[in-house]
């Protein structure tokens, strides 16, 4: 970069030191020339400035969400702690989550169980290819709900 404005500013030199003046034609396109040169230069070094700044925010930003992500997933237990039981956590959480299998991909989604006893318009999407997995709208009863587990579209509450 600073090479670059070195180099506009020995054509300048030159352009100085042989007399070229704007009299003759090849003066004019010359200065002209160097002119331009010097503006691109000046916006090369500008642009230069531009992303140093930009890399050393991004660099703070990657810091920040660095502490973040230790903060959030930082374990709320101690494997080796004798009160933690896979079983335990799992039976509390098996009956809380569903898994239906996406009718357009056969992907496996799951959400919360909740979402079924919901009143209000609900739509579950297949994040794998964006289809409706389920869509409370549509007056499933636990008849029919039932007959989706048996037929596989629902594969087992639980996780």
């Amino acid at each position: 970069m600073r090479n670059l404005k070195e180099k506009v500013a020995y054509l300048h030199g030159l352009t100085q030191g042989l007399n070229v003046n704007e009299h003759s034609s090849e003066g004019k396109v010359l200065l002209n020339i160097i002119d331009v040169l010097e503006s691109f230069a000046d916006e090369v070094q500008n642009v230069n400035l531009a992303q140093m700044e930009l890399e050393e925010y991004v660099e703070s930003i990657d810091e920040d969400l660095t502490d973040l992500e230790e903060q959030i997933y930082e374990e709320d237990f101690d494997e080796d702690d004798a009160d933690y039981d896979d079983d335990l956590y799992e039976e509390a959480y098996e009956d809380d989550i569903v898994e239906v299998a996406c009718p357009g991909c056969h992907e496996l989604v799951t959400f919360e169980s909740d979402i079924l006893d919901e009143d209000d318009d609900i739509e579950v999407t297949c994040p794998y290819c964006g289809g409706v997995v389920y869509d409370n709208a549509l007056d499933i009863t636990a008849d029919s709900l039932h007959d989706m587990r048996s037929s596989g579209h629902i594969m087992h509450p639980g996780v």
